[in-house]
C-alpha cells in the first residue's frame, strides 16, 4: 500500500507543469478576438445612401382652338360625261382632235361626208320652192274670184274650193320648209362637235369607216368626253358620320368644307365643298353616298384617282394638348403622368384625340392647371418624388416651302384659323 502511493506521488512528480505565461497568453487571444468581434459588430459600414430625385421637365398643357375632321376615302369623278355618237349614218372623212387632248365645247371632232346630205338638203329646197309656186298660184285665183263675187260670176262652192286650195298650199309650203330644216340639220349634223368642254378619250373610229347614226345608244360610239373642271369626289360614309354631321348641320353651322390628299402627297392641299348627299342609306352596308365637288384648272386631278377625304364637323372648340410623346399605355389605356403638390408623380388615365403639329389632343382627364411631365418620362415612375423643371408646349414648327406634315389615319383636327 505504501508502495503504491509512492508511486502516484513519483508520477505525479514526472507530469510537467504549464507554465504562467502560457496561461496568460491564452487569455490574452481570446481576448483580442472578443474585442475584434465587438469592434466589428460596433463599426459595420453604413447602408446605401437612397439615389437622389429624377430630374424630369413639366407643363401645363397648351390651350388652343382647333377645327375637328372626319376622314373617309373615295375616287374622283368627272362632274359630267359624255358618250360622243353620230347623229347620221354616214362615211368618217377627217378626224380632227389628238387622243387625249382637252376640247372645248362647240370644237369640230369628226366629219362625216356630207355630200349625199348636201344633195338632200337641195332637194328639199326645190320642193319648198314648188310648194310656194303653188300656194302663190291659188292665192292669186282665190284673189280673182273674190273680186267676182260681187258680180254673181262665181258661185260659193267655188269660192270655198279655193280658200282649201290655199290652205292646203300653205300646209305643202310648212312642210316643205320643215323637211329644209331636217335635212339641214343633217347637214350640219354630218361634223360632229364637242357638246362640252373637257378632255377627250381616244377615237373609236379611224376616217374610211362606217358608222351608224341614231338616236340614244344606237349610234356608233365615236369618243368620250369627261368635264375635269370642276371635278366631283365621291365617297361613302358610315352612319354614325352622318348622324354626327345630319346634328352639326342642326345646330346651325355652316356648309362643311372638305380637303383632299392624294396617295403620294403629305398634305391636303385640295380644297372643295360637300354639295350632295345621297337621299337613303344602303341598307346592306349601312352606308350613305356623298359627294364633294372641287375646282380643277389645269386638269391634274384625274376621274378613278383615290384620295383621303376629310370633312370639317364640329366647329371651332377649345382643346388641351400635349405632346404626342408624353402620352404612356399601361395595357389597354392611356395616360399622362403628373407632378402633384407633394412632388410625386400620379398616372392620369385620359381620353385621346387627334394629333395637330405633332401635339395630341386630350379630350378628357386632365386639367388645364396640371404640371405634365413632358421629358424624362423613363425615369418618372407612378407615387415615386421627382424634381420638376418648369418647360413650355408649342407646335412643330412648319417649314413653309415643305409640304405640311401627313395627318394620322384616325380623326383629325387642325389649328382654327
Amino acid at each position: 500500500m505504501n508502495m503504491l502511493t509512492n508511486h502516484i506521488e513519483a508520477a505525479n512528480e514526472v507530469r510537467p507543469r504549464r507554465s504562467p505565461l502560457i496561461r496568460n497568453g491564452s487569455i490574452a487571444i481570446v481576448a483580442l478576438l472578443l474585442a475584434g468581434g465587438a469592434w466589428k459588430f460596433t463599426h459595420q459600414a453604413p447602408a446605401q445612401a437612397a439615389p437622389p430625385p429624377a430630374n424630369v421637365t413639366v407643363a401645363t398643357p397648351l390651350a388652343r382652338d382647333v377645327r375637328g375632321w372626319d376622314d373617309y376615302v373615295g375616287r374622283f369623278a368627272p362632274s359630267k360625261t359624255v358618250k360622243v355618237r353620230p347623229r347620221v349614218s354616214g362615211q368618217v372623212v377627217g378626224v380632227h382632235f389628238k387622243d387625249g387632248d382637252v376640247v372645248h365645247q362647240g370644237q369640230l371632232l369628226f366629219t362625216i361626208d356630207p355630200r349625199p346630205f348636201a344633195a338632200a338638203l337641195a332637194e328639199a329646197r326645190a320642193n319648198a320652192a314648188s310648194a310656194r309656186s303653188t300656194l302663190a298660184l291659188a292665192q292669186s285665183d282665190l284673189a280673182r274670184a273674190n273680186r267676182l263675187v260681187g258680180d254673181e260670176a262665181v258661185s260659193a262652192g267655188e269660192i270655198d274650193s279655193l280658200k282649201a286650195r290655199v290652205q292646203a298650199g300653205q300646209a305643202a309650203v310648212a312642210a316643205a320648209d320643215a323637211r329644209v330644216r331636217e335635212k339641214a340639220l343633217d347637214m350640219e349634223w354630218t361634223k360632229v362637235r364637242a357638246p362640252i368642254t373637257g378632255r377627250i378619250s381616244d377615237r373609236r373610229v379611224d376616217p374610211g369607216n362606217q358608222v351608224a347614226g341614231g338616236e340614244g345608244t344606237t349610234g356608233s360610239l365615236l369618243t368620250t368626253i369627261n368635264a375635269l373642271d370642276p371635278i366631283y369626289f365621291s365617297f361613302d360614309g358610315s352612319e354614325a358620320l352622318f348622324l354626327k354631321a345630319q346634328r352639326a348641320r342642326a345646330a346651325g353651322e355652316k356648309a362643311s368644307p372638305v380637303e383632299i390628299q392624294l396617295q403620294d402627297e403629305s398634305g391636303y392641299r385640295w380644297k372643295g365643298q360637300l354639295d350632295f348627299t345621297d337621299n337613303g342609306l344602303d341598307p346592306h352596308s349601312g352606308t350613305i353616298r356623298g359627294r364633294a365637288v372641287l375646282r380643277n384648272p389645269d386638269y391634274f386631278l384625274t376621274p378613278g384617282m383615290f384620295g383621303n377625304m376629310r370633312l370639317a364637323t364640329g366647329g371651332v372648340h377649345r382643346a388641351l394638348l400635349v405632346p404626342d410623346a408624353a402620352v404612356q399605355t399601361d395595357q389597354a389605356r392611356k395616360t399622362l403622368l403628373v407632378v402633384g403638390k407633394d412632388g410625386k408623380v400620379v398616372a392620369k388615365p385620359v381620353e385621346l384625340g387627334p394629333v395637330v403639329d405633332g401635339l395630341r389632343v386630350i379630350r378628357s382627364g386632365i386639367e388645364p392647371t396640371d404640371k405634365v411631365v413632358i421629358s424624362g418620362t423613363q425615369m418618372a415612375l407612378p407615387g415615386m418624388p421627382v424634381q420638376p423643371h418648369d418647360g413650355r408646349i408649342a407646335p412643330d414648327a412648319q417649314d413653309p416651302a415643305a409640304p405640311p406634315a401627313a395627318a394620322p389615319a384616325a380623326a383629325e383636327a387642325t389649328f382654327a384659323r
